[in-house]
């Protein structure tokens, strides 16, 4: 049975050293373009959440052999093509897993039925769909462009198409599309994204072309390439490591290691936050694992004074600013979020709900549109009470902050559907009491 609750109260001070999870977007990547070449994709750290094993299952149902041959390794054997599935595709909550396989499927004339939890079928799919229909995909919905939805794939065209809102989910399902479009896709960039999508085309053996000019990127996929299977070591995830990074920075007496962490600069946006806010952090055993920069991460116990977050800043860490709102409501002086409008798609109203959730904290909070303002407990001269228990709407990441900021706060902090957690981090409790942290389920 799964707990109905979670609950974190403050005890001694986190310390040790662990291993963060294998990163979530790059794993379903690794599944997706295993499935997609020709040969064998042997995968090694990948992360086994939930979100994840319904990507493995949703290749396996186009075709390809996917098999788990030990601890976070995983064997993907493709085919070259996806074939047309013979039942619905269940994503569960993986935003990132529909939007990309749908990106895949496209590309072959096909006919697939999506769907998801709850939480996945209230999200709007408009932004992939968009472009894939100016290639030549068709399909059946809901209204506003939500599952279930039937698409229907093959015969697309070239587009250059320029993303309307930040986001490497499309840029991602356009460049998978445009492996079997006729003459390839250029995707324009007004602001950078993460780019872990080009790096593993290139692993895969496809070719392809970036130009930057400023904050804008330009990407082109030529026409015609097929890709090879090849070994994937996943690093790990910087949003699942910024849980115990951020819980020794508030927690006095506090130093944690982060070993293996992905440090792709286009990913590390809440690193560079904490350090202006003054957080003891250090970066050592740099090196290159599988074509991404990897490191070890200290964090230790800090005086953090509040900043504002420069809004461009915003896609290399849209997934952390629920875990920094966090670390905010420890700092001296108000912590300012603009351009984050992107928080209030993903799986929840995340403004809204980390709004509400530190509020019934005893924090300050003010929510805009797309802004969110946390004032710090330093400046209003008190600590954080806590005492609340919070409703997370199934959000992981909600869940998982509001935990965090029970382990520095005056009374315990509980979160309602904990099992949630396991779509990203399934290992979050052991880890997290395995640093001292006291976290009952």
């Amino acid at each position: 049975m799964t707990a109905a609750q979670m609950t974190a109260r403050r005890a001694g001070p986190l310390r040790g050293v662990v291993r963060a999870p294998g990163d979530k977007s790059i794993s379903h990547r690794a599944l997706i373009f295993g499935a997609l070449a020709k040969g064998v994709t042997e995968v090694e750290g990948l992360l086994e959440g939930e979100d994840v094993k319904r990507s493995a299952a949703a290749m396996a149902a186009f075709g390809a052999t996917v098999e788990r041959v030990g601890e976070g390794r995983w064997r993907v054997e493709g085919h070259g093509r996806f074939s047309e599935p013979a039942d619905i595709i269940d994503c569960g909550n993986a935003g990132t897993g529909a939007r990309l396989i749908m990106g895949a499927a496209a590309g072959f004339d096909l006919r697939a039925t999506f769907t998801g939890d709850s939480s996945l079928r209230g999200r709007p799919m408009n932004r992939v769909l968009n472009p894939l229909g100016e290639m030549g995909a068709t399909w059946l919905c809901r209204e506003g462009g939500r599952l279930p939805l039937t698409l229907k794939g093959g015969g697309l065209k070239h587009i250059s198409y320029t993303v309307p809102v930040p986001s490497a989910q499309v840029k991602s399902a356009v460049l998978l599309a445009g492996l079997h479009a006729e003459g390839g896709v250029e995707v324009i960039e007004l602001e950078a994204t993460r780019d872990h999508t080009e790096r593993m085309l290139r692993a895969f053996g496809a070719e392809v072309l970036v130009t930057e000019d400023g904050p804008r990127r330009r990407i082109v996929l030529p026409g015609g390439q097929a890709l090879s299977g090849a070994h994937v070591r996943v690093p790990g995830d910087p949003s699942s490591a910024a849980f115990p990074l951020v819980a020794a920075l508030i927690t006095p007496g506090s130093e944690v290691t982060v070993q293996g962490m992905l440090l792709n600069e286009l990913r590390i946006g809440l690193l560079d936050t904490l350090g202006e806010m003054g957080a003891d952090l250090s970066v050592t055993n740099v090196r290159e694992e599988g074509g991404e920069t990897v490191a070890d991460v200290t964090a230790r116990y800090s005086a953090l004074t509040g900043v504002e977050v420069p809004p461009e800043r915003a896609p290399s860490m849209i997934d952390e600013y629920p875990i920094l709102a966090v670390a905010a409501a420890f700092a001296d002086g108000p912590t300012v979020m603009r351009g984050i409008g992107e928080m209030r798609v993903k799986e929840s109203d995340r403004i809204a709900l980390m709004a509400a959730g530190l509020s019934a904290c005893g924090v300050g909070v003010e929510e805009g549109a797309d802004s969110l303002t946390v004032v710090g407990a330093v400046r209003a001269n008190h600590g954080v009470a806590g005492g609340a228990r919070v409703t997370t709407h199934g959000d992981h990441r909600i869940a998982m902050s509001h935990l965090i900021l029970g382990l520095a706060s005056d009374h315990a902090v509980a979160v309602d559907e904990p099992g949630m957690i396991a779509t990203s981090f399934p290992g979050f409790l052991d880890l997290m009491r395995g640093l001292g942290a006291e976290v009952e389920a």
